[in-house]
C-alpha cells in the first residue's frame, strides 16, 4: 500500500517482529526464526499465531509473552512451523533470548513457559546464549520400513527420540554420506514421525566439531531445517556415550550451516550458540 503525503497511516496498530539468524554469529547463516513479542498477558487464537508464521514462512516463528504471578517463568513462549504449532524447538527459543536480551527486556538468565516445561536461557559473556533443555530419552529401535529408500543411505542405527520431539535419529556410515544426502520428502513425511536427523561422526578432529547431522521435517511442512537445536538434545547424549565426553560441538550440514555447542548435565543437555538480528519490522496484521 502506498502511503501519500497527507494521507492517514493505513493501519492502526502495529507490533514488532523480528527475524534473528540463530546458532551463528554472522548474518544469512544458521537457522532464521521470526520472533513476535506479545504485549499481553495471553496468546491470541490458534488461527492468528498460524496464519502470522505461514506469512513469516520460516521453519518456525516464536510467540512470547510475559507472565505475572507465575514463579517459575517470566515468559509465555510457543513456537509454530508453516504447517503447525509444534512442541519444542530450540533455534527459535535462543532466538527469542536474544531478542529480550538485546532489546533490554530481560537481562541474565530467562526461563520460558512451553508445552515441554520450563526452559531457561542464559546469556554469556561472550554474547551466546546457553539453552537449558531437557535429554531426550533414546529408544533403540529397528529401522522403519521404506526408511532407506527415502532417507537415500542405510542406516547403521536408528532410536526414538520420545516424545517432545518425536523423531527418529539415524546414525549413518560416515560425515560424507551426511552431507550427500538427497531425501525423497515426500517418503520421509510417510513415516508418521515430526522428523528424521541424520547424522555420524566428524570426519576431521581438527574441524572444530565433533559430529554432524542434518534434519528433515516435511511432516511439519519444513523439508530441511538449516539448524536443528531440539534435534541436539537426542545427539548430545547419543554423541557423548560414544566420543566418552560431555562437552562436544555439533555441525549442521545444511545449506546454511551452523554450530551447536552441547553439554550433558544429567537429564538435561546445555546448548549454546550465538543469534544474529536480520530485520527488524512492524506486523501490522494484528489480533
Amino acid at each position: 500500500m502506498c502511503r501519500c503525503a497527507g494521507s492517514p497511516v493505513p493501519y492502526a496498530l502495529a507490533m514488532r517482529i523480528r527475524i534473528v539468524d540463530a546458532f551463528t554469529d554472522r548474518p544469512f547463516a544458521g537457522n532464521p526464526a521470526g520472533v513476535v513479542l506479545l504485549d499481553s498477558d495471553s496468546f491470541p487464537g490458534d488461527g492468528w499465531l498460524q496464519q502470522v508464521a505461514g506469512e513469516v514462512n520460516l521453519s518456525e516463528t516464536a510467540f512470547a509473552h510475559p507472565l505475572t504471578g507465575a514463579p517459575e517463568a517470566a515468559w509465555a513462549l510457543r513456537w509454530f512451523t508453516p504447517a503447525t504449532e509444534v512442541g519444542l524447538c530450540g533455534h527459535a527459543t535462543l532466538a527469542t533470548a536474544h531478542v529480550l536480551r538485546t532489546t533490554g527486556a530481560a537481562s541474565g538468565a530467562v526461563a520460558f513457559r512451553t508445552r515441554a516445561g520450563v526452559l531457561t536461557a542464559d546469556a554469556n559473556g561472550d554474547g551466546s546464549i546457553t539453552l537449558d533443555f531437557p535429554a531426550a530419552p533414546l529408544t533403540p529401535e529397528h529401522a522403519p520400513d521404506g526408511l532407506a529408500e527415502a532417507l537415500g543411505t542405510a542406516a547403521l542405527a536408528v532410536f526414538d527420540t520420545g516424545p517432545d520431539c518425536g523423531d527418529l535419529l539415524v546414525e549413518v556410515a560416515d560425515e560424507a554420506a551426511v552431507r550427500a544426502l538427497a531425501p525423497d520428502f515426500a517418503a520421509l513425511a510417510r513415516l508418521s514421525r515430526r522428523g528424521v536427523i541424520a547424522t555420524a561422526a566428524g570426519a576431521d578432529p581438527a574441524a572444530g566439531y565433533d559430529f554432524v547431522s542434518r534434519g528433515f521435517f516435511p511432516a511439519v511442512g519444513i523439508d530441511e531445517d538449516p539448524v536443528t537445536g531440539s534435534a541436539h538434545t537426542a545427539l548430545a547424549p547419543f554423541w557423548s556415550a560414544r566420543l566418552g565426553r560431555t562437552e562436544l560441538a555439533g555441525w549442521q550440514a545444511s545449506a546454511r550451516g551452523g554450530l551447536v555447542r552441547t553439554r550433558l548435565a544429567g537429564d538435561r543437555v546445555l546448548l549454546t550458540g550465538s543469534a544474529v538480528t536480520v530485520i527488524d519490522g512492524e506486523l501490522h496484521a494484528v489480533p
